[in-house]
């Protein structure tokens, strides 16, 4: 193990698509070089988690005007923050009002994409080096969104899958759906 929180997450994962294997050889080719969490630079290192409710076999997107898309939540790391974990749950807390999320079913990647972030008033366009947790919650009903323009909904996979544009996000919600069903999770809503 390193002093590197980061170093130490990636270290372990294995990525389970050609695509997803070029985009983590991509994002450890800039760990080396730099600091990965610098939003200074056209690549830089998110971290995000798909919110789960195992119960019911849903899952809670929220409403990014930026991309005009529906997506989980997640976001930058804070100033002095290194560590994905930490990243992802404070953000999800932040985005969602839930008091009660924990990694399921453990703490290891999800998925990680490297994604387009359009230009805004302020930013370039630039690409997210996302890392993707999954997070469960037991009160979806506490759920709450941090503003009005962020907008959160509680969805079954199919209505999720119809919802979402972005592959790599249709991907996030398959490894979620997959390993809901191999905890033995059928859906009951």
């Amino acid at each position: 193990m390193t002093a590197d929180p980061l170093l130490d997450t990636l270290a372990g994962y294995r990525a389970r698509t050609a695509e997803e294997a070029a985009d983590l050889a991509r994002l450890l080719g800039v760990v080396d070089t730099r600091d990965p969490w610098s939003r200074e630079t056209a690549l830089h290192v998110t971290a995000s988690a798909l919110v789960v409710h195992p119960a019911t076999h849903r899952v809670l997107l929220r409403w990014h005007a930026r991309h005009r898309a529906w997506l989980q939540v997640g976001g930058h790391a804070d100033p002095g923050e290194v560590d994905p974990h930490r990243i992802a749950l404070r953000e999800a807390a932040e985005e969602t009002g839930l008091a009660d999320l924990t990694f399921w079913p453990d703490r290891t990647i999800a998925h990680l994409a490297i994604v387009e972030v359009p230009a805004s008033g302020h930013e370039p366009a630039h690409e997210h080096a996302d890392i993707r947790y999954l997070l469960a919650t037991d009160a979806p009903e506490t759920a709450s969104p941090e503003k009005p323009d962020a907008a959160l909904r509680w969805l079954t996979f199919p209505e999720a899958y119809d919802l979402v544009g972005a592959d790599n996000v249709r991907e996030t919600l398959h490894r979620a759906e997959l390993l809901l069903a191999d905890q033995g999770l059928t859906g009951v809503v």
